[in-house]
């Protein structure tokens, strides 16, 4: 019978069933390749060399069972690669969202913070709704008063849906989709998702969007990743008080580029190259995995544009990513 319960984004049912299973790579017994690099290479110089003396019919016969050997060689290599590219594919996703889990972990504290003081005061606005509704009478001020706690604990509300919302945002596993969305949104999102745990940080975030840039047409939540861990990387780099800037702007006909800059350490010039590699980290152990900014670059790479760094020992780095618009 058809299981026809209803399914979250990340595969889970509504009732908190069991993940649906996800379609990755599944470990199998390898085939050889001795057949398409040595057999199938050698059977042809052999056929060709046996053409030579051989009468003109069994030399079309040889050609012709040649041929067929190596047009199935090549099939078989072309789905080969086939396969390998969905397996990596299949890691590269599985890697995004395990990059978004634990950004999300590096935020915990900040987003408790952040979702427990609209909480309080809604607390308190309906502990102060209660005692007036508790009056014998009710005057044109306390109904005021209730009209006016009423409204508060609306806007604390919304507040706490902004936050999830931009969390789910995040954090939700989505098939890639182009849509067309405001660079400008889409950086405003991941600032008020940091911008809490920095300023209790003494590290103060500035806003620098360029007038006038219109919507891109892009994979939204891969862009968000993308700037979120420039933004996690800018702060960890800044040691006590600082500031993170940063901008949009236009980058040439047709295309767009986002800079996070930092006050922070910098990077050494000797690591510059480095920095784009798969688990390369200059952070203690155990503060970060090496991953990030290589899921960056494979992310941003993917959507058409280039990610750069200037860096310069003890003044920050800026790290600029240009997209098509």
């Amino acid at each position: 019978m058809k299981d026809d319960a209803p399914r979250s984004d990340d595969g889970t049912t509504a009732g908190g069933a069991d993940p649906v299973p996800s379609a990755s790579p599944r470990p199998g017994k390898s085939r050889p390749l001795w057949p398409h690099t040595l057999a199938v290479p050698g059977c042809t110089a052999l056929a060709v060399l046996a053409a030579m003396v051989l009468p003109a019919p069994l030399a079309v016969i040889l050609a012709f069972f040649t041929g067929s050997l190596c047009a199935w060689s090549a099939m078989e290599m072309a789905s080969r690669i086939r396969s390998s590219e969905r397996e990596r594919c299949a890691l590269d996703a599985q890697l995004i969202q395990s990059q978004k889990l634990a950004a999300i972990g590096e935020l915990s504290s900040g987003i408790a913070h952040e979702i427990n003081n609209p909480m309080a005061i809604i607390a308190q606005e309906a502990d102060w709704m209660t005692h007036l509704m508790g009056r014998p009478e009710l005057s044109p001020e306390s109904l005021a008063e209730l009209r006016d706690s009423l409204a508060e604990v609306v806007r604390q509300v919304d507040r706490c849906k902004t936050i999830t919302h931009n969390l789910l945002n995040f954090s939700r596993k989505m098939e890639p989709i182009l849509q067309e969305e405001h660079l400008e949104r889409i950086m405003e999102d991941m600032v008020l998702l940091v911008e809490k745990e920095a300023r209790q940080k003494g590290v103060a975030i500035v806003r620098d969007y360029g007038p006038g840039i219109p919507a891109i047409r892009t994979d939204v939540p891969l862009v968000r990743q993308v700037i979120l861990n420039l933004l996690l990387n800018a702060f960890q780099a800044i040691e006590g008080q600082g500031a993170i800037t940063v901008s949009t702007r236009r980058a040439g006909e047709g295309r767009v580029a986002i800079a996070v800059a930092d006050t922070g350490v910098g990077i050494a010039p000797e690591n510059l190259q480095k920095i784009f590699n798969p688990f390369f980290t200059t952070k203690a152990p155990g503060k970060g995995t090496g991953l990030g900014l290589s899921l960056c670059h494979g992310i941003v790479d993917r959507l058409g544009g280039a990610i750069t760094v200037e860096s310069e020992e003890g003044r920050g780095s800026t790290f600029t990513v240009t997209l098509p618009g």
